[in-house]
């Protein structure tokens, strides 16, 4: 009987111990997966708003996931206006390709709404600081999207309205006294134009001829 309940206990012990074996193995698979157990170093990023970001969400570079949001909170005193300081977990192996890095925004992405942080290149910057803040890109928000398609919508209305009482008679006649009044002042300045050539042409004879009587010397010859 002894030894039957020692062989019990036995095959527990060996169960349990594959058990947490079994344990620890799928934790170090998920964690390689994950990213748990590579380095990190850490970027913060300056916000007015981050439209619902969450802890946790993903930092993606040209697509790529690089990282996730491991901490939201407020500073003491605002910086460069923002208040909210998002704190960014970076794998180690892609801080090579984030020192051309300066557009941290903040989008949305697929259908539930999802808040990420995506990071563009820019080739114009040489080399970012990681040791001091970022300022971010606000996250664009819907309702101040709204609210201008809105405004611009009243506006043309209000143009369109303009535009209808406008008397199309009068506007006509308008156009046309307008046209006539130019090709008034047209003909005039033409009239004047050609009185203007007819005395530089007799302004010219005259200075044709006194120009003769100076050759031939008979300039101031009354007889």
């Amino acid at each position: 009987m002894e030894q039957k309940n020692f062989t019990r206990n036995l095959f527990a012990g060996v169960f349990l111990v594959f058990g947490i074996l079994f344990v620890v193995m799928v934790a170090y698979t998920i964690g390689q997966e994950k990213g748990i157990s590579k380095s990190k170093f850490e970027i913060n990023v300056l916000y007015r708003n981050v439209g619902g970001l969450m802890e946790g969400a993903p930092v993606l570079l040209a697509g790529v996931n690089i990282g996730n949001v491991s901490n939201i909170n407020f500073l003491d005193e605002a910086v460069a206006g923002r208040k909210v300081k998002v704190r960014l977990s970076i794998f180690e192996k892609y801080k090579k390709e984030l020192v051309k890095s300066n557009h941290f925004k903040i989008k949305t992405e697929g259908i539930l709404g999802e808040k990420i942080v995506e990071i563009a290149i820019d080739e114009n910057i040489q080399n970012v600081d990681f040791k001091k803040p970022i300022i971010g890109e606000e996250p664009i928000d819907v309702q101040d999207l709204a609210l201008v398609f809105a405004e611009a919508a009243e506006s043309l209305t209000k143009t369109s309205q303009g535009l209808s009482n406008i008397d199309i008679n009068e506007f006509s006649k308008g156009m046309a006294d307008a046209s006539e009044t130019f090709k008034k002042t047209s003909e005039e300045i033409n009239n004047i134009a050609e009185e203007m050539q007819e005395i530089s042409i007799k302004l010219k004879r005259l200075l044709d001829r006194v120009e003769q009587k100076v050759i031939d010397g008979s300039l101031f010859k009354v007889f």
